[in-house]
């Protein structure tokens, strides 16, 4: 598709899934509306491909449960294609060759595990998950709001008084714990609640998920809530497949979006954002061509927005000084594999069975411990990587057959901790294999015939997935998730709605509120305050 030679309403730089949601929403209110992706392809990192023959997998994001309700009925993607299927198991984890602590399906049949290993956690269960949903229903209560920049518009004041009043409303025991929830580690929130340690592993991992932390570290306890809104098909705290992969997704998006007249270009790179007398009137291509616009949105990192699309005459010194600080580093190693063969935990049937177990339909956690959490991060502050990496593994072949030959199987591995920047002058380049390495051999130790299996591998460090999507330092969520960066510091105290500073300019990527995770929210309420702000 290209892009008529007029004056756009708004360009969009990058077609993830938040610059399709932004557009989508856009388009709808009768704006003419053009993306620019400098990839080959749209979606962003939610897109699925190749990676070996045969064998097809959701290339860098990889499960569903964030993407907002409100994204899936406004912009009709279920009618446009988007099916989700539940896990059959929330999560495993992998404790030990033959042994393992199952989550779920229900809440009942959690406790029935947990009465075995811990009568005191049992009972605790259910009053541990009130606290974490009281945390999730404050933190919903925010996430369709534009955050307030400025408190002498009524508008700004009012949204701050309505969060109040909803703080408030808890009962004080509740707002101690919402408070924690915010402020705390994840580990010392965890300890004070439970004492069996895989459960505490179990829960603490969301913590962790591209988190470059320790669970031990400040602030983690919120990365854990984040990850906790989530919901498939109406039901509460369940993660996902999309059918087809992660691209289902954004294909979905893309056909609403042009449904309603927004254009695509891919293998369009824009260079820099074109500012006039403090205003973007459009945006310049890498190959020199400019296409002029009323408003540029920009779903890519604030960093990249700020420091490389604009020229520093046209950004505030001290926002550029803040920039310069910005933090962006997950720490994420991905890994596509094609399988000859399912991964045979001890508990996952007879060898040779080859049937998928419910295990197989679940997160696969390998991170037995908050302690051996701990040693990852240690480790890759100290050495650049993890000498026993935490591993997620998701078989999502065992519910979609159109990844894989019959009989085979894609697996997707998101692994912690792997530096952005290794020690010593050390390259990605270089170590790439010594980690993929490292994540296998993680592997096999707890499912023995994982390595003999391996029929091919797509492994991303943070480097690549730097140089293939666009994330500065291999950042998944444009941006850590740190009380510094959340809601109206997101990305910086003054530019949280989601006007960058520059008239016309702004920002609908995951560098702004509510942060990481495949929801839509920040394209969709980026649109809407484009749409009310109007000209601004």
């Amino acid at each position: 598709m290209t892009s008529k030679d007029r004056l756009l309403d708004v360009a969009i730089i990058g077609a993830g899934h938040n610059g399709l949601a932004c557009a989508a929403y856009l388009a709808r209110a009768g704006l003419s509306v053009t993306l620019f992706e400098r990839r080959g392809i749209f979606g962003g990192t939610a897109v699925t491909e190749e990676f070996h023959p045969g064998f097809r997998n959701s290339t860098a994001s990889y499960t569903v449960s964030l993407l907002h309700p409100a994204v899936i009925r406004d912009l009709r993607l279920q009618e446009h294609g988007l099916r989700i299927v539940e896990r059959q198991l929330l999560n495993y984890l992998v404790e030990a060759p033959g042994r393992g602590l199952r989550l779920g399906p229900t809440s009942a049949d959690t406790r029935r595990q947990l009465a075995l290993r811990s009568p005191r956690d049992a009972e605790r269960y259910e009053a541990y998950h009130a606290q974490l949903d009281a945390g999730v229903a404050l933190l919903k209560a925010l996430l369709l709001e534009t955050p307030p920049t400025d408190l002498e518009r009524f508008g700004d004041l009012w949204s701050m008084i309505r969060v109040g009043r909803a703080f408030r409303a808890l009962k004080l025991e509740t707002q101690r714990a919402v408070h924690e929830l915010f402020t705390r580690s994840a580990g010392d929130f965890l300890d004070g609640w439970f004492e069996d340690e895989g459960l505490k592993a179990a829960h603490g991992f969301d913590s962790i998920v591209g988190n470059y932390a320790s669970p031990y570290t400040p602030g983690s306890a919120y990365v854990l809530l984040h990850h906790a809104f989530g919901e498939v098909n109406g039901k509460r705290g369940i993660w996902g497949h999309a059918i087809g992969g992660m691209g289902s997704i954004t294909q979905a998006l893309a056909k609403e979006a042009t449904a309603h007249g927004a254009r695509i270009e891919v293998d369009a790179p824009v260079q820099r954002v074109l500012v006039e007398n403090g205003r973007a009137v459009g945006i310049m291509l890498a190959d020199g061509r400019e296409v002029r616009a009323r408003r540029v949105a920009a779903n890519v990192n604030p960093r990249t927005l700020y420091l490389q699309m604009l020229d520093a005459g046209d950004v505030d010194p001290d926002v550029r000084e803040r920039m310069q600080r910005y933090r962006a580093g997950s720490a994420s190693f991905r890994m596509n594999v094609a399988l000859s063969e399912l991964p045979r935990f001890d508990d996952s049937g007879p060898a040779g069975s080859g049937a998928a177990q419910d295990i197989h339909r679940s997160g696969i956690l390998i991170g037995p411990t908050l302690a051996y959490m701990d040693r990852a991060h240690a480790d890759a502050r100290l050495e650049g990587m993890s000498r026993e990496p935490v591993v997620e593994m998701l078989i999502p072949s065992t519910v979609d057959d159109s990844l894989a030959p019959p009989g085979q199987h894609v697996a997707s591995l998101f692994c912690q901790h792997f530096a952005p920047t290794l020690p010593d002058g050390r390259s990605w380049q270089d170590a790439r294999q010594q980690a993929a390495d490292l994540v296998i051999d993680t592997v096999t130790r707890h499912a023995p015939n994982f390595r003999r299996s391996i029929l091919g591998v797509m492994a991303l460090s943070p480097f690549d997935l730097e140089q293939r999507f666009g994330l500065p330092s291999g950042d998944i969520f444009h941006g850590a998730l740190g009380l510094d960066q959340l809601w109206a510091a997101r990305p910086l105290l003054g530019h949280g709605d989601y006007r960058t500073g520059v008239a016309g300019l702004y920002l609908c990527g995951a560098g702004a509120h509510p942060g990481g995770g495949v929801t839509g929210l920040p394209g969709r309420n980026c649109a809407l305050a484009m749409i009310r702000n109007k000209r601004a």
